[in-house]
């Protein structure tokens, strides 16, 4: 793997390495290009999110509580133009009412359902627990077929139209982009290996919760996709991921098959992909699933909750996922209570998918 497609997984795009892969080998030149191009701009942004992740690993941000009822983050929204630099010319603020853009509508809109999740139901402040402005990009490079968290800002691409639509059009997309940041400033997880697989995870986790608690939907009635709505009109399959069913979110000719396990038994070892962070972030998703299935009602009340009380508490940048599941075993007991339900259902969950607690 060269090295500018290993950039994306250090950025923590939306769009799985694994993916952008199948789309080199199997899409003509044109596909080849379009995919080069977007590498090539991401490396520019790598520093810049290396340096990011470096300087808050281990620091853990004292989130703010005094959640006032209908409070909004401050926002900035730019319209990257379609050019590479960041963030572009800003066109929206909380000041200003819906543009004629649906993409900056979009963004804005998402940026608040996550901040309301974290705010109302964690008693967190915006991303890093202080009231930290939230920026974004739309309309970042041309036809570009991703999204990222550079540590300082969000960035959607308008899609190639083909492949994929507009990365603005689904909320679990900017849900999971902006938990990244909520990630780097709890302590953060080291973005290799099974940390890395962890962190990739937490964002797909809240990304769920974010479009769940948007909703209104319980854990029963959510479809539990990451992406859904951006593949493009003639690709098969409903999604990026599925938390329900690891490996079974699309089966496409030019995308290939959904990778992802779903259980310890069919783990990836491999050295792309940061360590197969993409792809082993399907064992701790499908281990939320379960929980969130096993308690029933709102997954993001006990079973959201244990794992953002988690994200806080665990202080363990290199977590592997034992050291993960232990914690949240740990703090379901603390929370809820030794012989609990939510302790004896996390500890299940976790044994479902192959991982002894």
């Amino acid at each position: 793997m060269s090295h500018h497609s290993s950039t994306c997984h250090s950025l923590q795009c939306i769009l799985p390495p694994h993916m952008v892969d199948a789309i080199k080998m199997r899409g003509g030149e044109k596909m080849r290009e379009m995919v080069e191009t977007m590498e090539n701009n991401l490396a520019e942004v790598h520093a810049l999110r290396s340096a990011a992740m470096n300087a808050h690993a281990g620091i853990v941000a004292a989130p703010v509580l005094a959640a006032a009822p209908g409070a909004e983050p401050n926002q900035e929204i730019y319209d990257g133009q379609q050019r590479s630099s960041l963030p572009g010319r800003l066109v929206r603020t909380n000041n200003d009412g819906p543009t004629n853009d649906d993409d900056v509508n979009q963004a804005y809109d998402a940026a608040i359902d996550t901040y309301k999740l974290y705010r109302e139901v964690y008693g967190r402040d915006s991303v890093d627990g202080n009231g930290l402005t939230l920026i974004s990009t739309v309309h970042h490079q041309r036809n570009f077929n991703n999204a990222f968290w550079n540590g300082q800002q969000m960035a959607y691409g308008d899609g190639d139209g083909v492949l994929f639509k507009s990365l603005t059009g689904s909320l679990s997309v900017i849900g999971h982009e902006l938990s990244h940041g909520v990630v780097e400033f709890s302590g953060g997880l080291m973005y290799r290996d099974q940390s890395g697989a962890l962190n990739e995870s937490f964002a797909d986790v809240f990304g769920c919760l974010v479009t769940q608690y948007q909703k209104g939907q319980s854990a029963a009635e959510a479809d539990w996709l990451i992406g859904d709505g951006i593949l493009g009109p003639d690709i098969n399959g409903e999604a990026l991921r599925s938390l329900r069913a690891p490996g079974e979110a699309y089966n496409d000719p030019m995308l290939g098959r959904d990778p992802q396990p779903y259980h310890m038994d069919f783990y990836i070892n491999t050295q792309s992909d940061n360590g197969g962070v993409h792809l082993n972030s399907g064992i701790p998703n499908h281990a939320f699933y379960l929980l969130s299935q096993l308690l029933g009602g709102n997954a993001w009340e006990k079973a959201g909750q244990i794992w953002y009380d988690t994200m806080q508490e665990i202080n363990n940048p290199f977590a592997t996922f034992s050291d993960w599941a232990d914690k949240t075993v740990e703090v379901a007991r603390d929370r809820y209570g030794t012989g609990s339900l939510e302790a004896i259902f996390t500890r299940r969950a976790w044994r479902l998918v192959g991982i002894d607690v």
